[in-house]
């Protein structure tokens, strides 16, 4: 016998404390950059390392982004990126992906410094980099986004033959099914994301970054997702993914590395914590994972929507198919299903974004069917699904955006012109209330604030504008476990105010713990209504499959 199994239990841990005594000691001025590695060992971890980003600082105007942040990324591990919103995450990935330039450190690829100026250099070094924000080309098809950039070509002519049969080989190998032909501004941001996905896969990358993946995805597609993951690590690929989500923390990934404000908090196995701590060490402070709300008191109906139809863009038949329902005061009402079954058309045409073919969209005692959208916000709010193409304006300033909807108001103006001392308090009040962090503060452009800033600024406009109606559409995408306890509790208090809330949401969990009445989309029809006390996600995933619908007899008992 040799080797370790020749050498005492007693001296292994005696070698393991003094080893982090040592680290501890000569870390004692930067507690936060000391990484509680776990079952590391005393093993020399380097040659493992794929990816080595040491120090890296990366400035913005008014804001430190990374404060000397060290991260290390093992061959065929699955190292996960935790942080609350504007914690430095998409910019440290955006770093090493080559979009920014870090003012100080230097990366690694195996062990030797590499120069990263640009996402093409990242992809000669088999980085790629699945973007929270897409990078695609609206008026091209899917095919063209995913190729672009990486053209086969022969004798000067595309090879398009031969790109259609990889991207849909690898399409239908990892499940990630999509119209190669659609154009991009025809498909949902689901379908988008599925995009994203495949451009990277197309590239044959080794290194993998996922920045909020599953943000727009359903719970079966992420089930999905995780699989192909775990997947790619055996192949030995190395996944950096950045989420959220705890769950999918907990059950995808090695290691886990929290961030802060920009600074490295510490990094962790991810099977000696759990849920509760790592929030903790996100947030700072114990944070509520389950709504805490009162049983709803609901009143007459504020929302009225009867036979309703939408046509599609990408097909013939109906976007959505003869809908009827009610959203009443004092309950959040929520439509759940799987992305793609006509959610979003019916809330483009609730809110005016799109044309209805058939059917009635009363709002308030008022028919609303054929007013402009300017009308219809008189009564509602609206957190919208894509929050770059309907819910800012990314040129403008964060103040500016959040008065978009009511610089006419007399508080906002002065003899027709507008007051913008009002309009700096009045954004600096939103800004302390919902934690919009930013890098200069009110006049900071939109542009530039990390996608969870950007959500947060937009419900704090929509849900200060106290409407009868609010309708939030993923309204916690892309948030933190602190923004998204903050979040709820801004929901379940417009309910309690007596206000209507139609909710539109992938996420099950908030699903289940959020809303009073469920309504199941699939097809663009409506197949199935829940309380959530009386059912289950199992029961909720077969009617949003279509492997169950309920019928007519059932609708009329439950009032649908």
């Amino acid at each position: 016998m040799g080797g370790r199994e020749s050498v005492p239990p007693f001296l292994c841990r005696l070698n393991k404390f003094l080893v982090f005594s040592t680290a501890v000691l000569y870390n004692k001025e930067k507690p936060c950059e000391f990484s509680q590695s776990g079952g590391g060992g005393t093993r020399d971890m380097a040659a493992e390392n794929v990816i080595e980003m040491l120090h890296i600082t990366k400035e913005f105007p008014g804001i430190i982004a990374n404060d000397d942040i060290t991260l290390q990324l093992r061959r065929g591990e699955i190292h996960a990126l935790l942080g609350e919103n504007g914690a430095g995450k998409s910019t440290l990935m955006s770093v090493l992906f080559g979009l920014y330039q870090p003012e100080a450190g230097v990366i690694k690829k195996n062990g030797q410094v590499v120069t990263i100026n640009n996402p093409n250099d990242a992809t000669a070094l088999g980085i790629g980099m699945v973007h929270q924000h897409f990078k695609l080309i609206d008026v091209f098809t899917v095919l063209d986004n995913i190729i672009l950039g990486a053209e086969t070509t022969k004798a000067g002519f595309l090879q398009k033959k031969a790109a259609r049969a990889k991207v849909e080989a690898l399409s239908q190998r990892y499940g990630l099914q999509v119209d190669l032909d659609a154009r991009v501004e025809d498909i949902t941001v689901g379908m988008q994301q599925r995009v994203e996905i495949l451009k990277m896969l197309y590239r044959d990358n080794e290194i993998l970054i996922f920045d909020e993946p599953t943000a727009v995805l359903t719970p079966q597609e992420i089930d999905e997702l995780m699989a192909t993951m775990k997947e790619f690590a055996k192949e030995g690929k190395s996944i950096l993914f950045i989420s959220h989500k705890l769950n999918e923390i907990m059950a995808v990934s090695d290691r886990v590395t929290v961030l802060c404000k920009g600074r490295h908090i510490g990094t962790v196995n991810t099977a000696e914590t759990d849920k509760q701590a790592l929030s903790n060490m996100m947030v700072g402070r114990p944070v509520q994972l389950e709504v805490r709300k009162k049983a709803a008191k609901p009143g007459e109906a504020v929302l009225s929507v009867r036979d309703f139809c939408v046509p599609s863009k990408a097909h013939k038949r109906n976007a959505v198919d003869h809908v009827s329902f009610d959203v009443r005061a004092g309950e959040i009402l929520c439509v759940a299903g799987i992305d793609g079954n006509g959610q979003t058309e019916l809330v483009y045409g609730i809110t005016g974004l799109e044309k209805r073919s058939g059917g009635t969209v009363t709002l308030c005692g008022e028919d609303i069917s054929h007013a402009s959208i300017r009308r219809r916000n008189g009564n509602l709010s609206h957190i919208p699904e894509d929050r770059h193409k309907h819910g800012l304006v990314l040129d403008f300033s964060l103040e500016q955006n959040l008065v978009l909807q009511r610089y006419r108001e007399r508080q906002f103006q002065t003899n027709g012109f507008i007051n913008r001392g009002a309009v700096r308090e009045y954004a600096q009040r939103l800004i302390e209330q919902y934690d919009v962090r930013s890098g200069q503060g009110p006049v900071t452009a939109a542009r530039s604030m990390s996608g969870g800033n950007q959500q947060k600024a937009i419900i704090a406009r929509e849900l200060d504008r106290e409407k009868p109606l609010v309708v939030a559409v993923q309204p916690t995408r892309g948030l933190d476990v602190g923004a998204i306890e903050h979040i709820h509790s801004q929901l379940v208090a417009e309910r309690d105010k007596g206000r209507a809330v139609l909710l539109v949401s992938l996420e099950l969990d908030e699903v289940m713990n959020l809303s009073d009445r469920i309504l199941v989309m699939h097809g663009g029809r409506i197949v199935g209504e829940f309380d959530p006390k009386q059912t289950d996600v199992q029961e909720l995933g077969l009617y949003m499959a279509g492997a169950k619908c309920m019928d007519k007899a059932d609708k009329e008992e439950k009032g649908a």
